[in-house]
């Protein structure tokens, strides 16, 4: 390892990546090239462009002569607040265990099934607000159609010309105004004619409100639930209005804008007022609402721009470029688009005050999704929010570590009742409403979900240093967390702590007498998340200065947790006991938690657990594994924190090919956002790694990027980068930190950097450290320099 002296700090080192010098593109040019395109309609969900603002959201299809309009409003969640633990669940926990340490998995099964579960076992569904419709007079042929998201401004247009006139739309929901926006315009005067309605399945009425407003309201569940109401205003710039039979006919307008909104009584507010309020955005001008609407998108997605590459492909439509990657192209531009498209999701679905982004993330069209469209915690809505903070999107994972704590005091109560545990606990799946028990069936007892999610909390610190943020809201919630598993673990035969009763989530395995069962004692998986929970906590009390015995408590049980082991096949094993895989190809690989999101494994510090890892991911492989987009999405990021570049990248391409929406919605299938967030934080892991004390500088780089630029990704420490290569090798770095610090710096081909200004070079070899000592808020900044 090369130190560099102290005098290197005291000079305030810049590397300048400026456009002309170093290529990166301006933000003019970025806002051009970062657009999704299409040439023709939407005619599936799929191939629909999402709008939000973190709390509405929408799917604008771009029809010519009727245009669909999909809505969604957070918080529209069937059911509501209820009990469902179980009071028979802790007189029956004595029993199940005994029943798997006796090896009688089946017994053990059936009488969890019976008296562990929660009670109900099931959770109610996110629902669709419903639908926007506008019926057009029929414009006869229809040439130079064009339909596009354009991700800089968070803006869905849809333009064609029919007889020599230019038609165009655009869609907008503002976050400032709380309000969904459409302009309807023509190049030829008194061309506008339209008829708007909505509309909803069940549980709702339509009316109009004077000669130009149209309310859509309701009462979920028959009329037992959540209350909720959509408003739309239409003001039209010549022509008129009529109201008819719940809906509105615009005729003649030179131009039309459009106003809707929509509340619940989620939070207790009035549904109609809260419209009414909202919608006195209506008194600013279209083009006030688009400039702030600008400005507040901008100041989140603008923060980091990439570069890895052009193709032929670049100038083609985005399905016919989605396609040609399914022949087995190569194109770089399109990975690019994508990771901003993610960051553009990610933004539109989960906001400063609103609830995390689901399962759909805030897009769905059902009454009854797939899995409720609800929050997954055994890898689905912690995949949600992976690219958040490298992605220089911290404020965008607040919403996740508000939610957590709301499931504290229910987690209280059901770690009490299901485990005589102190603490708090969640189970596989939750919803709005703080479901804590067991659901589903026996892979649902899996009281690992509140442990995983307090990953984020330590994440949220570990990237931004904030003492403050870990003292008053993050270390509180993970010592409950850790609290109830001190409590849980318990001894078996051998002397270590162990969980039981668990399982690997969805997994079965093979029992010697042919049988399958999926309960167990003592899953990797479990083992490794209290690892990682408690190490974050052992780290937090000591940065804190708090709570020395507990952290004592932790150490001791730490050191007496069961080992992680390597299986017959070479492989990192699954469960305490070696078993065969029932479904060696299983979707989830809950066992390599260590490698990714942990960091319980590493190349360097663990590398015979590493091999075992690999050889877990070519088992898998060799079996058909991957073939969800969310599993295919996890394999990116394994491949990467593996370094293995060109196996990462192979299976990025996977992501795109087989699982990939002409929208760029992640299928399951069905559609799953969680494998766009997973995708996208696989391309960051490719590019940048600091999860092991170090910055690691294009750890799994393949050759399809051979040159290429990024900057404002974000590193733990309290780092943010800039950084750009060519033919592989490094070529310009800038570090920004937040606080005084010694950053350590790996690449992986040999270079020499040379501070701006300076004459003076540092010879990093490929694969080793050097160290540089930083000052508060420093910016510290290298270029690469072929002299010797």
């Amino acid at each position: 390892m090369m130190r560099i002296s102290s005098s290197f700090v005291k000079i305030a080192l810049v590397i300048a990546l400026s456009a002309i010098a170093n290529g990166f593109a301006s933000k003019a040019m970025d806002s051009q090239v970062l657009r999704l395109w299409y040439q023709q309609p939407a005619e599936k969900w799929t191939e629909a462009l999402p709008l939000g603002n973190g709390r509405l959201a929408a799917m604008v299809f771009g029809g010519v002569s009727k245009e669909r309009i999909q809505l969604n409003e957070e918080s529209l969640w069937s059911g509501g607040p209820r009990d469902t633990n179980n009071p028979e669940a802790l007189q029956y926990l004595p029993q199940v265990r005994q029943l798997l340490f006796a090896g009688k998995h089946a017994e053990a099964t059936d009488l969890a099934n019976k008296h562990l579960m929660g009670v109900p076992k099931t959770i109610k569904p996110y629902q669709t607000l419903g639908d926007l419709w506008l019926e057009f007079d029929d414009h006869g042929t229809i040439t130079d159609y064009r339909r596009e998201l354009d991700l800089d401004a968070a803006v869905a247009r849809t333009s064609f010309k029919a007889n020599g006139a230019l038609f165009s739309r655009e869609v907008f929901i503002s976050a400032p105004d709380q309000v969904l926006v459409i302009r309807i315009s023509c190049d030829r005067r008194k061309s506008i004619n339209v008829t708007l309605g909505m509309s909803r399945e069940q549980d709702a009425t339509v009316v109009t409100a004077g000669e130009n407003r149209l309310i859509m309201s309701g009462q979920l569940d028959g009329g037992q639930g959540m209350r909720y109401q959509t408003q739309l205003l239409a003001v039209p710039e010549g022509g008129r209005i009529l109201a008819d039979s719940g809906q509105l006919r615009v005729k003649k307008a030179d131009r039309l804008i459009v106003f809707l909104t929509a509340a619940t009584d989620f939070r207790c507010g009035d549904p109609a007022k809260l419209c009414e309020q909202y919608l006195s955005a209506s008194n600013k001008s279209y083009q006030q609402l688009l400039d702030a609407h600008h400005a507040e998108h901008r100041g989140y997605f603008r923060r980091v721009h990439l570069d890895l590459g052009t193709s032929q492909a670049d100038g083609l439509p985005t399905d016919r470029r989605l396609h040609a990657i399914q022949q087995g192209a190569d194109d770089p531009g399109l990975a690019a688009l994508y990771f901003q498209y993610v960051r553009y999701l990610l933004i539109a679905s989960s906001r400063l005050g609103c609830l995390p982004a689901n399962l759909q993330g805030k897009w769905n069209d059902m009454m009854n999704p797939p899995w409720n469209s609800d929050y997954h915690t055994n890898i689905n809505l912690q995949m949600n929010y992976w690219p958040a903070e490298v992605s220089n999107l911290a404020e965008c994972a607040e919403p996740l570590l508000d939610f957590i704590h709301t499931l504290v005091e229910p987690g209280r109560k059901t770690a009490r009742v299901h485990y005589g545990c102190d603490g708090f606990v969640a189970h596989h799946l939750t919803d709005v409403w703080g479901f804590t028990t067991p659901a589903d069936g026996v892979w649902g007892i899996w009281p690992m979900g509140a442990a995983w999610l307090c990953q984020h909390l330590w994440e949220h610190y570990a990237f931004s240093g904030d003492q403050e943020f870990l003292g008053k809201r993050g270390y509180p919630i993970m010592k409950e967390a850790a609290q109830f598993l001190l409590d849980f673990l318990v001894e078996d035969s051998q002397g270590r702590l162990v969980t039981n009763p668990s399982h690997s989530p969805e997994n079965a395995f093979l029992l010697p007498d042919g049988s399958k069962s999926m309960f167990c004692v003592g899953a990797t998986m479990d083992l490794e998340i209290i690892h990682d929970l408690f190490d974050n906590c052992i780290q937090a009390t000591e940065i804190l200065g708090i709570d020395s015995e507990f952290r004592t408590k932790l150490q001791a049980d730490l050191e007496r947790l069961a080992p992680l082991q390597i299986g017959k096949h070479g492989q990192l094993q699954e469960w305490l006991e070696d078993y065969e895989e029932a479904e060696p190809g299983h979707r989830h690989m809950s066992h390599l938690f260590a490698l990714y999101p942990g960091r319980q494994i590493t190349l360097r510090g663990t590398p015979g657990l590493a091999k075992a890892a690999r050889r877990v991911l070519e088992r898998r492989l060799e079996h058909g594994g991957g073939h969800t987009g969310w599993s295919r999405a996890w394999i990116v990021n394994f491949w990467a924190r593996l370094e293995e570049g060109e196996l990462a990248y192979e299976h990025l391409q996977a992501l795109f090919a087989k699982t990939t929406a002409p929208n760029l919605f992640n299928l399951h299938p069905p559609f799953q956002i969680e494998g766009n967030f997973g995708g996208a934080s696989g391309i960051a892991e490719m590019l940048l790694q600091s999860h092991d004390g170090e910055l690691n500088i294009l750890p799994a780089l393949p050759a399809a990027w051979p040159d290429g630029k990024v900057s404002g990704l974000r590193a733990r420490g309290g780092y943010e980068l800039d950084f750009s290569w060519q033919q592989g090798k490094l070529q310009t770095l800038k570090i920004r930190s937040r606080s005084a610090s010694t950053v350590r710096i790996r690449t992986h081909k040999n270079v020499r950097l040379q501070p701006e200004d300076k004459e003076q070079k540092y010879k990093l070899p490929a694969d080793e450290l050097i160290e540089i000592p930083l000052a508060v808020k420093a910016e510290c900044s290298l270029k690469a320099s072929d002299q010797e």
